[in-house]
């Protein structure tokens, strides 16, 4: 038996989680509006095998808003939302990621960590399914917190391109 794993799909706009080489869900995300890329600054999503390194927000409501990884009080409601659609709202539960690729996504200006990439919540439903984030991968409420309940800090977490697909780390 292999460890679950998290896969994403930067083409497809999906997020999966992965359970013995089988797909058991799979999502709509919503990763960097500028593409694919590790550079610091860049607001791009990073490729390449990660792992989950924190997990923040246990038992956050659903819409709780996050700055700098501190809850601020604020749940996000529809109103909040249609007043700062602009802001990167980051809510309900954060998967802090951290690269495992010297020189790809981990160390130097290419660091997955120190540029604070997450899977996170979002109250921008809309926009799942196709790129909008700020480099970020951005999930339902309700589907982050189910992601949240199996993932593990150590769990793999892969971010690929339509020709990694194929791919296995």
């Amino acid at each position: 038996m292999s460890e679950p794993r998290i896969r994403v799909h930067l083409a497809r706009q999906t997020l999966e989680w992965v359970e013995d080489g089988r797909v058991v869900r799979r999502f709509p995300v919503s990763t960097a509006a500028k593409g694919a890329g590790e550079r610091d600054g860049s607001e791009q999503t990073p490729r390449g095998l990660h792992r989950v390194a924190e997990k923040v927000g246990s038992g956050a409501e659903p819409g709780a808003v996050f700055v700098g990884r501190e809850p601020t009080g604020e749940i996000c409601t529809p109103e909040h939302f249609a007043r700062e659609p602009e802001r990167d709202w980051i809510t309900t539960r954060i998967l802090w990621l951290d690269g495992q690729e010297p020189g790809r996504n981990r160390g130097g200006d290419r660091d997955s960590r120190s540029r604070y990439v997450y899977i996170h919540g979002t109250p921008d439903e809309a926009n799942l399914g196709k790129p909008a984030s700020h480099g970020c991968i951005r999930m339902r409420d309700a589907d982050v917190v189910w992601l949240f309940e199996r993932a593990v800090v150590g769990t793999p977490v892969e971010i690929l391109e339509d020709r990694e697909e194929g791919e296995t780390t």
